[in-house]
């Protein structure tokens, strides 16, 4: 038999109550680490009553940006309201299972975040979800 493998899938939406400032890209500010543990915190419970729960590992931010959609340059020093969230998402897969349903993986996630409205205390931009891109 030949045993379970580790496969990764990408994550990524724009929260619009979180301002994005300079300390989320700082890997070794607070900011950065107390936002980090929080999605991951979320991204975990979400995907744990997901239909890949049983062979969910975890999620890990990989990292914050400013949503360049808006139409505004960000400057130097300055905040936006809006901050993107990528994040890699690991789960066990058998030889024997089939590929991983991205497509049945985000409507569970739109589900679950009241149709990408919300995911904990954060709200999503509706149109900013992307699984594995």
């Amino acid at each position: 038999t030949t045993a379970a493998t580790l496969e990764r899938f990408t994550v990524n939406f724009t929260i619009t109550n979180l301002p994005y400032t300079s300390d989320l890209e700082n890997p070794d500010s607070a900011k950065f680490r107390s936002t980090r543990r929080v999605m991951k915190m979320m991204l975990d419970r979400l995907m744990k009553k997901s239909s890949i729960g049983s062979v969910f590992q975890g999620c890990e931010t990989t990292g914050f940006r400013y949503d360049y959609h808006s139409s505004v340059p960000l400057l130097p020093g300055s905040d936006r309201d809006q901050t993107r969230v990528d994040a890699v998402c690991t789960y066990s897969k058998e030889p024997s299972a089939a590929p991983l349903d991205r497509v049945g993986l985000y409507q569970q996630v739109s589900n679950k975040t009241r149709g990408i409205s919300q995911l904990g205390p954060y709200s999503l931009d509706r149109n900013s979800l992307y699984v594995n891109g």
